[in-house]
């Protein structure tokens, strides 16, 4: 796919071991880069500097997620030297965008990020949670259901929430940028979002889901509506839904099992509750 340097691009590569088989040098533009790396590995260098990203096999993955941002015009050449298929998404995003959506008046919650897109190859990578694997994959098998500026804006939405949760663990890692409690209570929101993504079949409840994250329940309910601006079952609702239309756009599943897995007892209800969220109905979305 072609772009350039006044648009995000989001993409994904799957079943291949290098990302292109052009390992001469090449010029690219002031821009920020996300990579999530599944599985497989990485080897390239900018300005002469050396980057070497991996992500193990499909028997021994370890995902990572690895931020780069290059502020100047660079020179960047790839080095094919791993064998292992990846699974790999990428994110890239020009700087002067980004920096219109930075001017802001914040300094206490914007210092760190502005000081990482200040640094030329300033870089940061981190294990995933299950929202950003989850993103990730849907990035990667997107539902067939949708085409042309759909798709598009299927892709870039996950991409800028992508964007958003890894910018978000940056700085959280970064404790002089945050008031302690602030720091604890996004922890606790983290671990909390990934256990309910992982356990979306199970009966959740308030209690259930504090005891895995290490907080009281009052404690979860209030810094979870403050950092993510919704309550913890409003949440469990939007994932539960969101499978649901995956399901259903992917492997067009009875409409009565979508609304099971929604958790809503009887079609009319979940048919209601999704035309809420999707501005279509299921059978609209059911391959």
């Amino acid at each position: 796919m072609q772009y350039t340097s006044q648009e995000i691009f989001v993409g994904a590569i799957e079943g291949v071991p290098n990302c292109t088989s052009d390992t001469s040098e090449q010029e690219i533009w002031p821009k920020f880069m996300l990579m999530v790396l599944l599985q497989g590995a990485q080897h390239f260098v900018i300005d002469g500097r050396h980057f070497e990203i991996d992500a193990g096999s499909a028997e021994s993955n370890a995902p990572i997620v690895f931020m780069l941002n290059v502020a100047k015009d660079s020179r960047l050449r790839f080095f094919n030297d791993s064998q292992t298929p990846l699974r790999k998404v990428m994110i890239s995003a020009p700087l002067p965008w980004l920096q219109r959506l930075f001017d802001t008046k914040d300094e206490t919650q914007t210092s760190a990020v502005r000081n990482f897109f200040a640094q030329h190859l300033a870089h940061y990578s981190f294990e995933p949670g299950q929202h950003i694997v989850q993103s990730a994959q849907r990035i990667i098998n997107p539902p067939p259901a949708l085409d042309g500026e759909l798709s598009s804006l299927y892709l870039r939405a996950q991409g800028l929430d992508m964007m958003w949760q890894s910018l978000l663990t940056m700085l959280a890692e970064k404790k002089k940028h945050l008031p302690v409690p602030t720091l604890m209570g996004l922890r606790y929101c983290e671990r909390a979002r990934d256990f309910v993504t992982a356990n979306l079949e199970t009966e959740l409840t308030i209690d259930l889901i504090a005891g895995d994250v290490g907080c009281s329940a009052s404690t979860l309910q209030r810094h979870f509506k403050t950092h993510f601006g919704m309550t913890v079952f409003d949440f469990i609702r939007q994932k539960r839904l969101e499978a649901a239309r995956s399901a259903l756009a992917g492997n067009g599943i009875p409409i009565s099992h979508a609304a099971h897995m929604a958790g809503y007892n009887n079609i009319s209800s979940f048919t209601t509750a999704f035309r809420k969220a999707y501005g279509m109905t299921p059978k609209q979305v059911r391959v």
